[in-house]
């Protein structure tokens, strides 16, 4: 009996960096159905209030469990009310786990959406790291990631 042979982690690697890269893609184009084929079906979504929130003492609920079609809704709520200014994001690191089968990505990123009618400007700035777990070969999906927090 033979087994298909398993990526090496170079391989693994590319393949979160593909998920990074296809959740920015969402955001750069404001299509939530892109957006939400990131998702693992258990995420849920803590949020620290501030970018220097980092006791998770203070933080806050996002979304609560993924439910995609009240997550989908958030989303066309706010492509509608404001439009993307610029979306900067560099992944800083992508490490596997020794068994394959999870990873995280630490991601800076630089949102900046502007109100349509003029309103407020919202800036998500800082620093996340995005875990992912392995569902199958090739198929990994978004399980938890940190909010947005500044490190000097």
């Amino acid at each position: 009996m033979s087994s298909a042979p398993q990526p090496n982690s170079t391989e693994l690697e590319q393949q979160v960096q593909g998920m990074v890269d296809r959740e920015t893609r969402a955001w750069d184009t404001q299509d939530a159905r892109l957006l939400l084929s990131v998702f693992h079906a258990d995420m849920v979504w803590a949020w620290p209030p501030t970018a220097e929130s980092h006791d998770p003492q203070s933080w806050v609920w996002g979304m609560g469990r993924f439910d995609a079609a009240r997550w989908r809704a958030s989303w066309e709520e706010l492509f509608a009310a404001y439009e993307l200014v610029h979306n900067r994001r560099r992944t800083v690191r992508i490490s596997i786990s020794s068994e394959g089968d999870g990873a995280f990505a630490v991601v800076d990123v630089d949102m900046l959406w502007r109100h349509r009618h003029g309103g407020t400007d919202q800036h998500w700035q800082g620093r996340a790291c995005k875990v992912y777990t392995l569902l199958a070969p090739g198929e990994w999906k978004l399980i938890a990631h940190t909010g947005l927090l500044n490190y000097a």
